[in-house]
């Protein structure tokens, strides 16, 4: 079992920069292929990004890439997702989730534990 934790969600203006962090306990993070996904309010929850137990594959949606960035400290057993030019779309709740797959997912159904989620809601 593994519990996560995000933080670090707020308002922000269109154009600036927030950075989500995502703290593992229970198990070591390092275990787990990492992902990030978010939910804005009617739709249905999306990816975000995804980052290998290693950290050195990284995989993006089309609408966020350039602008997020996923990595992780393993050591702090956390994952974090910079996020930069941060546009009033990108509005949502955004989980971190841990699958016990080797590879980079794009699809909710390969991970097996998820956090509660942490608000971003960008003005404009």
């Amino acid at each position: 079992q593994v519990q996560l934790v995000e933080s670090g969600g707020g308002l922000v203006q269109a154009g600036g920069s927030l950075r989500l962090s995502c703290a593992a306990s229970g198990r070591t993070v390092s275990d787990y292929t990492m992902g990030w996904f978010r939910q804005a309010p009617g739709k249905e929850r999306d990816f975000v990004a995804a980052i290998s137990w290693s950290g050195g594959r990284t995989y993006y949606a089309d609408s966020v890439k350039g602008r997020f960035s996923i990595s992780r400290d393993n050591a702090k057993n956390t994952v974090y997702l910079q996020m930069n030019s941060l546009k009033p779309e990108d509005t949502a709740a955004y989980y971190c989730a841990a699958s016990n797959r080797e590879y980079v997912s794009r699809y909710q159904n390969a991970y097996n534990y998820w956090g509660q989620g942490t608000q971003v809601t960008v003005s404009s």
